[in-house]
C-alpha cells in the first residue's frame, strides 16, 4: 500500500492543535484498515520524520438532525502521531 494511500488528510481542530503544541501530537485520518506500523512507515516516507508512538482511534459514526431529516457522520479512522522533541510537521503554509 502506498504512503499516500495510507494517510488521507490532517485532521485540524482545537484539541489537535492544543496536543500539538503541548505533546507534539499529529492526528490524521487514515485509510480504514491501516494499523500501527503502515501508519509510522507512511509518516516516515512522506515526512522523514521517525515518530515515537502511533495510536490508532476508529470514530464510529453519530447521528445528527436537521429539520425533519435525520442521517448520520461519516466513521472515520484516527491517528494519533507522537513524534520526538525537536521534530515539527508543518500543516501550514508559512
Amino acid at each position: 500500500m502506498n504512503a499516500r494511500e495510507v494517510i488521507i488528510r490532517p485532521i485540524i481542530t482545537e484539541k489537535s492543535m492544543r496536543d500539538n503544541a503541548a505533546d507534539n501530537k499529529v492526528y490524521f485520518e487514515v485509510k480504514k484498515g491501516a494499523n500501527k506500523t503502515q501508519v509510522a512507515q507512511a509518516i516516515k516516507e512522506i515526512y522523514n520524520i521517525e515518530p515515537e508512538k502511533v495510536n490508532i482511534v476508529n470514530v464510529h459514526p453519530k447521528k445528527k438532525r436537521v429539520g425533519m431529516y435525520e442521517g448520520k457522520t461519516n466513521a472515520v479512522r484516527k491517528a494519533i502521531v507522537k513524534l520526538p522533541e525537536g521534530q515539527d510537521i508543518s500543516l501550514f503554509e508559512e
